[in-house]
């Protein structure tokens, strides 16, 4: 990996200095999510607009956004409605190909760098569930590059989702016990909620969000099967993990066509450069 620019700049509250990486190839991209983007694009959950509310009234101007690892643009959809342009980027060319096209959003397949923004040009960067999978000092060094002045950054996550203690007891052991060696190593960042993670900016006190859905069965397999973990139990295995474990999994849930509330807690990691 070859270093193409450094730069360094000093923070005010923690005096640390950074060396922004310009890499040609970053951190290794794993591609966890072409083989089922489309699900992805189906059957993941909506970020509630009280988040989004919440961001943008922590920012100065709304003149533009970046959406990092947007994925499908999920997240940068709900960015169109409150910012000028919004640029959405993700190392997947597959997922960028499911997003919805708007006329304010400009996507690019890219890791964790945009070279297309301009220096200090946005206004707020978001990062939907997807830090994990970065290189943080390259992604870092061009938050720093590419922030504002008074700029902000948020980075959320979350785990399962919760239904009920008969479907969560099921769905827990599925996730740790029949999948569990089957994630990769970087889930666990996820599992703490990204608070283990460097996050070196002035933090913000988020309140709490929690994403909500209704569902019938189908679209709980659905989320099942947009799993990365499943992925690579197929990949290995040859086989399908949801349908191994279908009987037991119908068996929670009940009548297949029965709608059930399901609800994820958001954890958040937001700041500012300034």
């Amino acid at each position: 990996m070859e270093d193409i620019l450094f730069l360094q700049t000093e923070y005010f509250h923690k005096q640390m200095r950074f060396k922004a990486k310009f890499n040609k190839n970053p951190k290794a991209f794993k591609d966890n999510f072409s083989t089922q983007s489309s699900a992805y694009a189906t059957h993941r959950p909506q970020y509630p607009d009280k988040l989004f509310s919440y961001l943008v009234g922590e920012c100065r101007e709304r003149k533009l956004a970046w959406d990092a690892g947007s994925g499908n643009g999920q997240a940068a959809q709900k960015l169109a409605l409150h910012f000028d342009r919004v640029y959405a980027t993700d190392a997947s060319s597959a997922q960028i190909k499911n997003a919805v096209p708007l006329a304010n959003i400009n996507y690019a397949v890219a890791n964790e760098q945009a070279p297309a923004l301009k220096r200090h040009s946005v206004d707020l960067i978001t990062v939907a569930q997807a830090l994990h999978w970065f290189d943080l000092d390259v992604f870092y060094a061009e938050a720093e590059r590419v922030l504002k002045r008074y700029g902000v950054i948020a980075c959320w996550t979350y785990k399962t989702f919760s239904i009920n203690p008969e479907i969560d007891r099921e769905i827990d052991w599925l996730y740790s016990e029949y999948l569990g060696s089957y994630w990769d190593a970087e889930r666990r960042l996820v599992e703490t909620g990204y608070r283990t993670l460097s996050f070196p900016f002035r933090e913000l006190r988020a309140p709490r969000f929690e994403m909500k859905a209704s569902w019938n069965f189908e679209n709980m397999l659905g989320m099942l099967n947009s799993w990365s973990a499943v992925a690579h139990y197929k990949k290995r295995e040859g086989s399908d993990p949801i349908a191994e474990n279908m009987e037991r999994l119908n068996k929670a849930w009940g009548d297949p066509q029965e709608m059930k509330e399901v609800s994820w807690n958001l954890a958040i990691r937001a700041g500012r450069l300034h």
